[in-house]
């Protein structure tokens, strides 16, 4: 999610703020460092013995330059130190794996023959940044021991609506028929072939010239609903849609055939690298599905993103799935309590890997619930997870926050979850 949708909109999502509409790396190169232990590991808590593998991710966001880079136009020097000295905070965590954000508005972070090189480097979208970041982030993650989860936004195309402020050589100039102004944003169309065989292309790209230990999607397929606003598919509906009654349906399955046909992609080029993808948090609340969790959230991954979470993992096309689990033990529109052991069974008896996603943006702020406010609040949810061993690890939103400590949450994770560096599952 982009800082503003991820930082107040899961609230608004959860059913807490809904009337006020706020905003919302190679294993192998990886295992001599990952293994080995800088300190003395403390005891493991009383009937928890400590796992020998464990995702211990963060995400480092650049949409808007949210984490990294901290400005537009640094120079390569300066761009490349802040990257290493997050990559650094990754491994001072005890951290094994980082999820870098490396397509967020149809563009790039390394050079794409596809789509432009990101504004957020240079400030200006087109514009070589005289280095490769993302050639750069895999040689220097796995040199540290850490995994690079290479992560790619697959829809959104930019942060407005204004289509002049692309490149004019931007896909979506050259194909406007590719996209749909929604929200303040514009988003290539899910529903048109073309649309998805491009965003495949663009992402197996990275996947053949790097050896990524992951492709990471976010929680975007179709965007999140809008008050008043109507995603306007209308034209795609009709040229593609046949064979389905229901709307819904027919976008469940383009979405469903994006992310079998990148599984599938991702194979055949590198059998090795593996695909994972972080929803929100909620499937669909039992109210509406008996399947569901016991949930009032306002937004359901189902039937508002058209995004069915839940079949990707029954199925098997994923290699991990890291739901954003970014409510409080005990919040009651989308109680981590209740979502754990509900994620735990989606993925029990599957090969699929279970992540929880943790919100330690949320730690500290005024205006969240108190538990929030407790600096525990995030080794807590830790030692909840202890009792489902589907749960396989944790990832961390967002790396600025990891840096910032707030409350000492982070600094009491570490102490408290994770006494040596381990490897990933």
């Amino acid at each position: 999610m982009d800082p503003l949708s991820r930082r107040s909109f899961t609230a608004v999502a959860a059913g807490a703020l809904a009337a006020t509409a706020l905003p919302a790396g190679s294993a192998a190169a990886a295992e001599p460092a990952a293994a080995r232990s800088d300190t003395a590991p403390a005891g493991p808590p009383a009937g928890h013995p400590r796992p020998h593998r464990q995702m211990r991710g963060m995400w480092i966001a650049t949409v808007a330059n949210t984490n990294w880079p901290s400005a537009p136009g640094l120079s390569p020097d300066q761009q490349r130190q802040e990257l290493l000295d997050l990559l650094d905070l990754a491994v001072e965590r005890r951290f094994n794996a980082v999820m870098f954000q490396v397509r967020p508005t149809a563009d790039a972070f390394w050079p794409s023959p596809y789509e432009p090189w990101s504004q957020y480097l240079t400030g200006t979208q087109g514009q070589d940044p005289g280095w490769d970041p993302l050639g750069t982030a895999v040689h220097e993650a796995h040199r540290r021991g850490l995994e690079l989860h290479a992560w790619f936004n697959p829809y959104r195309v930019s942060m407005s609506t204004d289509v002049s402020k692309l490149v004019p050589t931007h896909p979506a100039r050259l194909h406007p028929e590719w996209i749909v102004p929604y929200g303040g944003k514009l988003y290539y169309n899910p529903g048109i072939p073309e649309v998805r065989r491009f965003v495949e292309d663009a992402i197996l790209d990275a996947v053949r010239r790097y050896p990524l230990d992951a492709v990471h999607w976010d929680d975007y397929f179709y965007p999140y609903p809008v008050a008043g606003q109507t995603f306007d598919d209308d034209a795609a509906w009709a040229a593609y849609g046949g064979g389905f009654t229901d709307r819904d349906a027919w976008r469940r399955d383009n979405c469903d055939r994006l992310v079998l046909e990148t599984a599938v992609g991702i194979k055949a080029i590198r059998p090795t690298t593996k695909f994972g993808i972080s929803p929100f948090g909620v499937w669909r609340n039992a109210a509406t599905d008996p399947a569901g969790s016991a949930t009032t959230a306002g937004v359901q991954t189902y039937d508002d993103l058209h995004a069915d979470t839940r079949k990707w993992v029954k199925e098997g096309w994923l290699d991990y799935i890291c739901p954003q689990v970014y409510w409080n033990i005990g919040f009651a529109a989308a109680d981590y309590g209740v979502l754990v052991p509900w994620w735990s069974d989606v993925v029990n008896h599957t090969r699929v890997q279970l992540y929880i996603g943790e919100a330690v943006y949320k730690v500290g702020v005024a205006g969240q619930p108190a538990a929030w406010q407790d600096p525990a609040e995030l080794s807590r949810h830790l030692d909840f997870d202890a009792d489902h061993p589907q749960v396989r690890g944790n990832v961390w939103y967002s790396a600025k926050e990891v840096a910032a400590d707030p409350l000492g949450a982070m600094t009491k994770v570490v102490a408290d979850h994770y006494p040596t560096r381990v490897r990933t599952p």
